[in-house]
């Protein structure tokens, strides 16, 4: 899908070289997201009016859509009920129930950034519009939902490495999940992105120290690549799989065939998570124990149970925001907090 990157005062040679710039300059998962987006927001303005988004669109359709979508339509005989109809019908909307405030926030920030594209202003800015917005969200207020059902603690990753043998795809899992979590809790997108030439090993033999490179994340361009130490199991497991899947260039972790060869493609994040749902399995767990994500949480929650400071956690796992990465130290028992052991 093209995205909608095409000022009216540019050439169609001109539209489509920024739309090319955009493509290059924006992370994958973001354009995935924005191309959801745009079909959803399409979608359901041809249901509700009619007629196709309009550039710039109008306050008066940016204010039903909150209205649309800032309340419970399962009891409703309301236009609302039939457009969300249509959509579900289409596999656009999963059910009648009132989004989560985040789905709304996401795909109103999207529509905004079509408009940014086109240099066009956006309804969203317009006082009324907002305001709405924010009594939508209040009014939609859940509790705030893991992304991962548990977090995966020391523990349960050690559990989680005892299952993981010597052939080749063992010793990938091992390197893959003691990574992304020794590294300060990798994303899955982050961790399957890696190539060999991201891994600096010059000081690995000497010190035992691995850099790992990170070219693009949710906080960072790759003119600001973050270069993340890895020590100790962590970074001999990584070097152990390099040397056994005599990787010298290209994706560091990939699939493994059943015959245990390891294939020349880059493994994908679906198949990362395939890897912890199967490990989760034999170490004893149910297979929906934990995402990948949980290996993010984990880390964080492991550095708030060891006392580590929070802006040592943050460092590496690259959070910006304080909140946010304060939330997994508040979700430690009370009673586990370092700080309560200060008289001994």
């Amino acid at each position: 899908m093209i995205l909608p990157v095409a000022p009216s005062a540019l050439s169609a040679a001109e539209a489509e070289a920024l739309s090319e710039l955009y493509r290059r300059g924006t992370p994958q998962n973001t354009i995935r997201a924005w191309e959801r987006d745009l079909a959803y927001l399409a979608a359901w303005k041809l249901a509700a009016f009619g007629k196709p988004l309009d550039w710039p669109e109008t306050e008066s359709v940016a204010l039903r859509f909150i209205l649309d979508h800032s309340i419970d339509l399962s009891q409703a005989t309301t236009p609302a009920r039939e457009v969300a109809d249509q959509l579900i019908s289409a596999g656009l909307r999963k059910s009648l129930a009132c989004p989560a405030p985040s789905t709304l926030d996401r795909r109103i920030a999207s529509w905004r950034a079509f408009h940014r594209m086109k240099n066009l202003p956006s309804p969203f800015d317009a006082p009324l519009i907002s305001q709405a917005r924010g009594r939508a969200r209040r009014a939609a207020a859940r509790p705030r939902l893991r992304k991962s059902s548990n977090p995966v603690t020391r523990d349960v990753l050690e559990a989680i490495l005892l299952t993981c043998d010597h052939s080749h795809r063992g010793m990938r899992d091992r390197a893959a999940l003691m990574l992304g979590w020794a590294s300060g809790g990798r994303r899955r997108s982050e961790i399957v992105a890696l190539n060999r030439e991201d891994i600096d090993d010059s000081e690995f033999a000497e010190k035992g120290l691995l850099r790992i490179r990170l070219l693009t994340t949710k906080t960072t361009g790759q003119d600001r690549a973050p270069r993340l130490p890895l020590k100790g199991r962590a970074a001999l497991a990584v070097m152990r799989w390099i040397a056994v899947s005599r990787i010298t260039s290209g994706p560091l972790f990939r699939p493994v065939s059943q015959a245990d060869r390891v294939l020349k493609r880059r493994l994908s994040p679906d198949g990362l998570r395939e890897i912890l749902r199967h490990r989760l399995v034999l170490a004893g767990y149910p297979a929906d124990f934990a995402s990948p994500h949980g290996l993010r949480a984990g880390f964080l929650t492991q550095a708030a149970l060891d006392g580590a400071p929070l802006a040592a956690a943050m460092q590496l796992s690259l959070h910006r925001s304080v909140n946010q990465a304060q939330s997994y130290y508040a979700d430690i028992e009370v009673a586990d907090n370092p700080a309560t052991d200060l008289l001994g």
